[in-house]
């Protein structure tokens, strides 16, 4: 037989297997045995492990998530408590604020009704100076007048300081209701957060194994302490701004009534002084004009003695004439009829008792015309000075009171 042609390959036989004992046959069956029942205890205490595991581990997490109840619970309420403490101190800044913007719309009407009465004020100072001649005196009313002015001065630059002292509290009340606003805003997001993380449970929908927001890194966040802390610190500064606050309005109040009172009693001071000064101006305008009628009437008289005067100096020159005249014809007589008899020396003495007394009246129409040019010339200087007087009252008494009588202080 040719192997050559032959396409099957060869086939190795493989040895026969072992052959073992019975003994070993025994051996291996109990060993099975305890494995198995071994491998079955083990079980059972996996079993009973796993019981008591799944059990403690399910206690301990119910408790855990009752304990985060509870503490989400006080959370909310330390939320809820801050957040309505920050409401009521929010509410006492917006009354405090409201309360201190009206004082400070007072303040800001005193400013503008002083501004009113200083104007006019300057401008009696500035009418007064109008006064003519002697009348330009440094009287009461003119230091009252200064020193109302310089009241009213002082008055404004006070409520200036104090304008600005309520502004800058406004601000801060402001201020304070911002950072309480945004802090209310924080608190209603952290309330909204934490009754939704508390109304939550294991079963609900939606519930992610991750924090999607922030790490879990509890040293990025901050304590309990200092979330209290900030929380206070908000509040207690309002409160401090309140408290800031009512002290000032009722320095306002005190302030706004004392400069009333200093203004008031200045102007009736004031007032008082004009009133005096009229009367003097008005007494002495009076004096001066019964002095002029006087000085008119004496004018009168004197220019009716002068015309007197003249006329009885104008009949002596008749009578002198005709006393010459006579002494001149009877100079005509011949020769012994030319004697010094009584005619001659009656018409001599006649002649010079016309001659002194001519002189006499001269003299006297001299000194009564000099009379006549002082009393015309005193009656000019009383018109001058009834002028000036009345120049004065219409100052004083028309111009400046009429003036004053706009000049309002009430309690601002």
């Amino acid at each position: 037989m040719d192997f050559k042609h032959l396409k099957y390959p060869l086939v190795t036989v493989s040895s026969p297997p072992p052959r073992f004992t019975l003994r070993e046959w025994y051996l291996n069956n109990h060993h099975h045995y305890r494995t198995a029942q071994d491998q079955q205890q083990k079980a059972a205490r996996v079993t009973a492990e796993s019981n008591r595991l799944c059990n403690l581990i399910s206690e301990v997490t119910k408790l855990n998530k009752a304990e985060v109840d509870n503490t989400l619970g006080e959370r909310i309420k330390d939320t809820e408590y801050w957040k309505k403490e920050n409401e009521i101190q929010k509410e006492e800044c917006c009354k405090e604020e409201e309360a201190l913007l009206i004082y400070k719309e007072r303040i800001t009407g005193a400013l503008v009704s002083l501004k009113q009465q200083a104007q006019t004020s300057k401008k009696c100072i500035i009418l007064r100076e109008g006064r003519l001649g002697i009348d330009q005196v440094h009287d009461d009313v003119e230091r009252e007048l200064l020193k109302e002015a310089e009241t009213i001065e002082g008055v404004q630059s006070l409520l200036h300081r104090t304008l600005e002292q309520a502004n800058e509290q406004i601000r801060l009340l402001r201020s304070a209701k911002y950072f309480l606003d945004r802090d209310n805003e924080d608190k209603a997001t952290a309330l909204k957060i934490d009754k939704y993380c508390g109304n939550l449970q294991e079963t609900s929908l939606n519930l992610s194994t991750h924090h999607e927001v922030a790490s879990l890194d509890p040293s990025r966040n901050i304590t309990r302490e200092e979330w209290e802390h900030f929380s206070k610190k908000f509040i207690e500064r309002a409160a401090k701004d309140v408290n800031n606050t009512r002290p000032l309005r009722s320095y306002i109040d005190i302030l706004l009534k004392q400069v009333t009172e200093d203004l008031l009693n200045q102007y009736r001071v004031t007032n008082e002084s004009f009133s005096r000064r009229i009367r003097e101006t008005r007494d002495a305008k009076i004096k001066l004009e019964n002095e002029h009628h006087e000085t008119m009437q004496q004018a009168n008289d004197m220019l009716r003695n002068i015309t007197r005067l003249e006329k009885a100096i104008a009949e002596k020159e008749g009578f002198m004439a005709l006393a010459f005249t006579r002494l001149g014809q009877r100079a005509q007589r011949s020769a012994v009829e030319r004697t010094r008899d009584e005619v001659e020396t009656k018409l001599v003495a006649e002649v010079q008792e016309l001659r002194d007394n001519v002189s006499v009246l001269q003299e006297m129409l001299s000194e009564a015309q000099a009379s006549l040019r002082y009393l015309l010339k005193t009656q000019i200087q009383l018109e001058e000075e009834i002028n000036i007087k009345a120049n004065t009252l219409k100052i004083d008494d028309v111009d400046c009171m009429t003036l004053r009588q706009s000049m309002a202080f009430y309690s601002y």
